[in-house]
């Protein structure tokens, strides 16, 4: 099996190597005519079927691909070329926290079968950091439109939900639909186009903002409010839930001049960052 070179530190690693430190497979203990004992296996665990979906739910609404796609956008904007990378970029690094362990963790389901908290750390700490892992933000960026409802919008949903919580007590979760809204304008945080990565709808979405400049003074709310307003996008209309006003803010800083993108992260992680227990 041919090899292949992992960019800039010149590695050869084959293809079949697992560069992963943390792994988990989950599956549905339903087998009617026996099984291997699976468990004894490193890495694997048993479950229900309500087990296997709520793990699957807490991976996916919370526990690593909110993040993913979080530095994918924030990445492509800041002209990263791996994940990797910005997790070393202690703004960046404080921001997932912030949606993971802040704001997402107190709405998850546990699974049982795996801590939440523990698993956030896993990701966070190991997976995303390891630097045996190439992956690029502009592939993680691809197609998020499709993704953003269940990434984001279950975590919103469960917030509009809750008696004792509220969407406006969220705040980077909103500042990322806020970068990506500015991503949508194909020009990246130093004033400079960058080419989207393949979304389906990045066309129609592009239509909107496309009209914009840096530093110009605009009507932020006619221009998102088609996107914003969208259901079948975030799985939410965010101006129902009271989240698009605070959406358009950040937006609406973040196209005032070049660096701005990353002068309203700094601020906002200044005013309301939330110390992390690691």
């Amino acid at each position: 099996m041919m090899p292949y070179t992992i960019g800039e530190h010149g590695k050869e690693l084959s293809a079949f190597v697992n560069t992963e430190e943390i792994h988990y497979l989950v599956i549905e203990d339903d087998f009617p005519n026996g099984r291997p004992a699976f468990e004894k296996a490193d890495g694997v665990l048993m479950g229900s079927r309500e087990t296997v979906n709520n793990a699957d739910l807490m991976k996916v609404c919370t526990c690593l691909n909110p993040l993913h796609t979080t530095l994918a956008i924030f990445g492509c904007l800041l002209g990263f070329d791996r994940i990797y990378k910005e997790v070393q970029d202690e703004d960046l690094l404080k921001l997932i926290e912030q949606i993971g362990f802040i704001e997402g963790l107190p709405v998850v389901k546990d699974p049982g079968i795996i801590n939440p908290r523990t698993f956030i750390k896993e990701v966070i700490y190991k997976r995303l950091m390891n630097p045996n892992i190439p992956d690029t933000p502009q592939r993680i960026a691809s197609d998020t439109s499709q993704k953003v409802g269940i990434r984001f919008g279950e975590t919103l949903k469960a917030y509009v939900s809750a008696k004792d919580k509220g969407v406006e007590k969220l705040h980077f979760i909103p500042l990322t639909i806020a970068a990506w809204c500015r991503y949508l304008m194909a020009i990246n945080d130093n004033g400079e186009p960058f080419l989207p990565s393949p979304d389906p709808l990045y066309e129609e979405l592009h239509a909107y903002v496309s009209t914009f400049t840096l530093e110009e003074n605009v009507d932020v709310h006619s221009v998102l409010h088609p996107i914003l307003s969208n259901k079948e996008i975030f799985s939410v209309n965010l101006e129902e839930i009271g989240l698009s006003e605070k959406i358009e803010r950040y937006f609406a800083r973040m196209i005032t001049g070049p660096h701005a993108v990353r002068q309203v992260l700094r601020e906002e992680l200044a005013a309301h960052a939330m110390e992390v227990d690691k």
